[in-house]
């Protein structure tokens, strides 16, 4: 069974996800922190769980997704990994971010590029990649289908979708990535999105706006 540890961090208000199971094996999804203080909250769970981190998955490459890949490199020795279509995505953050008057330490780039299907897994866990462009243009969810859960990134949130303003986002492939590859899922498999509230499939079906 898959244990979820959430944190919420950097000026985005960012989720930022650790998922491990029994044998003590941990994947870090997200990492958006931003300054010492959230590194230390992420380096000491891991410790007081003591927790192996053995994968570092993005769902896709905006800046406040990535700010911690470099410190999870530096820390665990892993490089990311998410689909090829998203790594022109990240190699544009040093270009805009300092113009937000923010920080950004260089992430590493993966060895190891994801397929729009398919498995990944740590100890004796496996999750289901789904592909759901819209938001940006190779996004990836990953989805527990033992314990039906859902890490969205930032495809599906509590009554709400991803913003489809920024380069490479397409509202229409959107709604479709939601409609045909989320949408087919439990209704009670809960959703952890990339900002704010879980929800859960089922709910947002009814009662999401823009997708009604």
């Amino acid at each position: 069974m898959i244990s979820i540890k959430q944190f919420t961090f950097n000026p985005v208000r960012e989720n930022t996800y650790i998922l491990f199971d029994e044998t003590g094996e941990c994947a870090i999804i997200d990492p958006g922190m931003y300054d010492a203080g959230e590194q230390n909250e992420v380096v000491n769970f891991i410790k007081e769980h003591g927790l192996k981190p053995v994968l570092l998955l993005n769902t896709h490459c905006h800046y406040d997704h990535v700010f911690g890949n470099k410190f999870v490199y530096d820390q665990w020795g892993l490089k990311p990994q998410f689909h090829k279509g998203e790594l022109y995505i990240l190699q544009a953050i040093p270009g805009y971010v300092p113009q937000m008057g923010l920080h950004y330490e260089l992430s590493p780039e993966p060895e190891v590029f994801l397929p729009e299907s398919g498995k990944v897994s740590f100890g004796n866990s496996q999750l289901e990649l789904i592909f759901a462009p819209g938001h940006s243009p190779a996004h990836l969810c990953f989805y527990a289908a033992a314990d039906n859960f859902l890490i969205g990134g930032d495809v599906l949130f509590y009554t709400s979708i991803g913003r489809t303003d920024l380069p490479g986002g397409n509202h229409s492939q959107l709604i479709n990535s939601i409609k045909n590859n989320l949408f087919i899922l439990p209704d009670d498999c809960r959703v952890y999105p990339g900002h704010g509230p879980s929800t859960t499939i089922g709910f947002e079906k009814k009662h999401n706006p823009f997708l009604q």
